[in-house]
Parts: structure tokens; sequence; C-alpha cells
């Protein structure tokens, strides 16, 4: 998806709004700047997904990644539903 190469798996219809979403994890500086917008809703994830944190797509559709003094790491596209 990275390479804007259609993923399957994903809506089309969400693919465009997962790209943003991916740039804007991929350029935060800190944790705080995926704050903003509020419909991000950052959120740190608990039980079997303790350490990272998630912002939304939509509501199906979350970005989840681990935050390092490095920025982000281990950036997925979960289905959660």
């Amino acid at each position: 998806m990275w390479r804007r190469e259609r993923v399957r798996s994903i809506d089309h219809r969400i693919h465009r709004v997962a790209l943003r979403k991916l740039r804007q994890v991929g350029s935060a500086e800190s944790l705080e700047d995926l704050r903003v917008p509020p419909g991000n809703r950052l959120e740190a994830l608990k039980s079997d997904r303790v350490g990272q944190h998630s912002i939304r797509i939509n509501d199906q559709w979350r970005i989840c990644f681990v935050w390092t003094d490095a920025g982000p790491e281990e950036v997925q596209i979960v289905d959660y539903h």
C-alpha cells in the first residue's frame, strides 16, 4: 500500500484515507503529533497489543504501531471487526 499499490483486503473506498493516515504516522516527530486531527482518535492499546498505539482510518480499520525514540515501528493496518 505504501507504494500506492492496491491491497485487495482493504476496501478501495478507504484506500486514499489510509495512505494519508500512514503519511501522518510516518512524518510524526512525537506521539502527541498524532492527536491532531481529533478524528485520529489516538489511543494506547491493551490486551494482546500492549505497547502499541493506534489511530483510526474509519470505524472498522486502524493503523497500529509501536512508538519508539526513532518514531513509529511495526506499523500495521488492522481490521478491528
